[in-house]
Formats: structure tokens, sequence, C-alpha cells
């Protein structure tokens, strides 16, 4: 019953971190059946792993270039009942395999996803609100524990469920184009529940990893394009998984950011916040720049789509 931990990696420019989350996933207090380290097309990268690293299970993404095609690659070598995946820029605690395994106990459970607690790497900005907090990785405010339609970042799976309905959709997910595309995840999600309708997701905030936040992300510029690029993967989901995909999106908008927005408003008034009013503001920003996103892509405005790379 033991767990493949799956880190995919892409380029050079990350090397410390790569090494950082390869060592907290072999201090974990309930060890790894294997890690296996996923190059994404990257030759210098892979050999470079291979040299460092000659006690895990190094590999080459064998799909279409991006973060989909490489945790196919690795799932695909895997050898445990369990899959878990951990990004090489994560850090993770060393009891979260041992939180995420011991919800495995209940037949029912199809996947765990854990909490990403942001680690910023330059001074987090005062607009940033808690509830966007999804736009560099992490989990935001109004994420509750328990059941949920999804899991994504760091998560696990039974991988008898790969082998049933197959892996990450490439058409979704990160390629390396300028656009952070996403939604990858939820998309296997809605499969999964088709597949097995009386299977469920948990977010488990017990389970913790840091994800780290770079100076890039956290400029405003970045904010309205991350947030403009899951608009627009919003929409190929709705494209791809059809039905009633995006009815946490909803549900999301009308409650976890009109309460945003209201909070800081009255955080402006009381307590003479100007900050808390200019998250208000970038809440409000953030949503536009997202409706717009998902209309340009759903109504075939001429924005150009990232193609997938070809293995290679």
């Amino acid at each position: 019953m033991g767990c493949s931990v799956i880190i995919c990696a892409h380029t050079m420019e990350r090397w410390p971190h790569i090494c950082e989350a390869v060592a907290s996933v072999q201090a974990q207090q309930s060890p790894a059946k294997e890690i296996i380290l996923v190059s994404d097309h990257n030759r210098e990268l892979f050999d470079a792993c291979r040299k460092e690293f000659p006690d895990l299970k190094i590999i080459g993404n064998r799909e279409a270039r991006g973060s989909s095609g490489a945790r196919n690659s690795g799932v695909a070598v895997s050898t445990g009942d369990f899959v878990a995946f951990v990004d090489d820029d994560m850090v993770a605690a060393p009891d979260l395999l041992k939180v995420m395994m011991s919800l495995f106990n209940d037949p029912s459970v199809a996947g765990v996803g854990a909490s990403a607690a942001a680690l910023w790497l330059g001074a987090r900005p005062r607009w940033f609100p808690d509830e966007f907090l999804w736009a560099v990785g992490c989990t935001y405010k109004g994420l509750e524990a328990g059941a949920v339609r999804n899991v994504w970042g760091p998560m696990s799976f039974r991988r008898s469920i790969f082998e049933r309905i197959g892996g990450f959709d490439t058409r979704l997910g990160r390629n390396g184009s300028r656009l952070p595309i996403s939604c990858e995840e939820t998309e296997f999600s809605l499969r999964v529940a088709r597949a097995y309708p009386q299977t469920k997701f948990l977010y488990a905030p017990g389970a913790v990893i840091q994800h780290k936040v770079p100076t890039d992300r956290l400029t405003f510029g970045y904010f309205v394009l991350r947030c403009f690029a899951e608009g627009v993967s919003k929409a190929r989901l709705a494209e791809i998984a059809g039905g009633n995909s995006l009815a946490v999106e909803r549900s999301y908008v009308l409650r976890t950011l009109a309460a945003g927005c209201a909070r800081g408003v009255a955080d402006g008034v009381i307590r003479l916040d100007a900050w808390a009013v200019a998250r208000s503001v970038v809440i409000l920003v953030g949503l536009s720049s997202t409706v717009l996103g998902y209309a340009w892509e759903r109504f075939g405005l001429p924005l150009a789509k990232p193609q997938p790379v070809p293995a290679g």
C-alpha cells in the first residue's frame, strides 16, 4: 500500500528549489515507496538530476510539454497503490504523506488535497487579497475542509483511477507559454466523479506544504494576467467537461468574493484601513480580468492559444 511521489521539473533555474523539494519528500515520517522526478523536455536538467539523485527514479516527460504530460509520465512508471504530486517549488511538511495516506482508509476517498501555505520570497503586497491566493498557487480564503469537487496543487490519488480513466488532459495545465493555463486537476477530478459516482475528494488542511511565491509573481501585472489565464482555463474546462462544471466557481464569486469585498469596505470605513479598501478593489479587478479571459476564449476572440510541444 505504498505511495509513489511524483515531482515534475522543467528548468535549471529552479535547481535549489528542486533539491529542497526532494529533500522534504525524503524526510517524510511515512516514507514514500519511491520518488519519481520528471524532467519536462530538458536534457540538461535530466542529466543533472541523474547525477544528483542516484537513488531516485529519474525520467523524461514522454508526452506533450507541460505539467499534464509530465505528471502522466510519472504515473506511467509508478508502482505504488497511491500517487502523490509535489511541485518543484514546494516544501512538504514532514507528516504530509502520513496525513494524506490516513484518509485513504475510507474506501470512498478517491483523492486528497493538501493545504498550500504561501512562502513569500519577497514582501507580500499589501493590496493582495487572501481570496485570490490561488493566483499564486496557494490555499485561498473560503476553501473549507472536507469534501470538495476537485483537488489541486499538492494532491494524491489512488493509482488505479488512472488505469481506468487515463491521465490529465494535456489541453490544460502549464505548458511553457506566457499564458499560465490551469484546471487540469479540475477536469481530471470531474472525470473521476463521472466514472466513480460514489467516491469523493477531500481537502485536508492538516496536510501541509509550503509553496514558494517568487518575486516575479508579486506584481499587479502578473496578478491580472494570472486571473485572465484562469478565465481562459475555465472556458476550456467548460468546453471539455460540459455539464454544470463551473458551479463551484459561481458559488465562489457569490459567497467568497462578495464577502471579501464587503469586509474590505467595512474595514475601510470602521478602521480607516485604506489597504483593506484597496484589496476590495483588487478583488473586483481580479474578477473582471477572469471574466474577460473566459469571454475571450468562449466567444472566439482573437487570442493566440498556446500549442502543446510534441514529445521528442
